[in-house]
């Protein structure tokens, strides 16, 4: 591989709420990274079918998966995941919703830990302590990390947008801090989100729901404001252009870089 990777994905981050969580590193992110708080999710704005669009780099009408229901995709189309074992690469998961087993097909995980949220008072904590023991360990091409409380605990439980889901956010941005300052003199590191939320709910075209932040670091990007417009298919892309991995032909979205 050519470099290698850690995605995190925040489950349910609003923009405005990553904005008024009130945690200090957003703004270091911002002085950091290459970021937009302006990003698009896909159509149905639910959490397998956008993990599948963001590291397949198709729609949900392409791949099929439009509910959090796994079905086996009809045409298939490979993966971030897929693309990385066939070029001799090694992946690592670390999820906190099990159903997100399915976005990777099997025998193309190398290391995989799954927590379940709800197990513990904070899961995603203890899932990204293991997260960065494995790493350090074993140093993987790629890695995903997936935290779910901001969506589950925070959004479906409390409601979007309030005191405890921004608190849930916080947490996830101190994760995600760890990792950048454990990972990122080593790997590239993208922060990002799968939809956002209202009220207890998600899944709609409303902005509140389609609009999602990302953030990237590492050396192939210039820190500042993103002016052109991106989306959830742009993540598979800009992955393989950083490992030096020919993307899949079938991807419809791009790299930014």
């Amino acid at each position: 591989m050519k470099n290698k990777v850690i995605l995190i994905s925040i489950d349910g981050m609003r923009p405005d709420g990553l904005q008024q969580c009130g945690n200090p590193y957003v703004k270091e992110l911002e002085k950091c990274c290459a970021y937009t708080y302006s990003a698009q999710s896909v159509d149905p704005s639910v959490t397998l079918p956008c993990h599948f669009s963001m590291t397949h780099s198709v729609t949900p009408q392409r791949h099929g998966i439009l509910t959090n229901t796994y079905v086996p995709q009809v045409r298939p189309v490979l993966g971030i995941f897929e693309k990385i074992k066939a070029c001799g690469g090694v992946s690592a998961m670390f999820y906190g919703w099990e159903p997100l087993r399915d976005i990777a097909l099997p025998s193309t995980l190398k290391f995989a830990t799954y927590i379940n949220a709800y197990m513990k008072e904070s899961g995603d904590t203890v899932l990204t302590d293991e997260a960065i023991r494995v790493i350090e360990e074993n140093n993987p091409d790629f890695a995903f990390l997936y935290m779910v409380e901001t969506d589950d605990k925070g959004g479906h439980d409390s409601g979007w947008m309030t005191e405890e889901y921004l608190r849930r956010l916080s947490v996830a941005v101190d994760n995600a801090k760890r990792m950048v300052e454990h990972f990122g003199d080593t790997y590239s590191i993208i922060i990002m989100s799968d939809h956002g939320g209202h009220n207890r709910s998600h899944g709609t075209t409303m902005p509140e729901d389609m609009t999602i932040p990302l953030f990237f670091y590492g050396k192939e990007f210039e820190a500042g404001c993103i002016d052109e417009q991106l989306s959830l298919l742009d993540i598979a892309p800009t992955i393989a252009k950083i490992m030096g991995i020919e993307p899949e032909h079938e991807w419809e979205g791009r790299s930014i870089i």
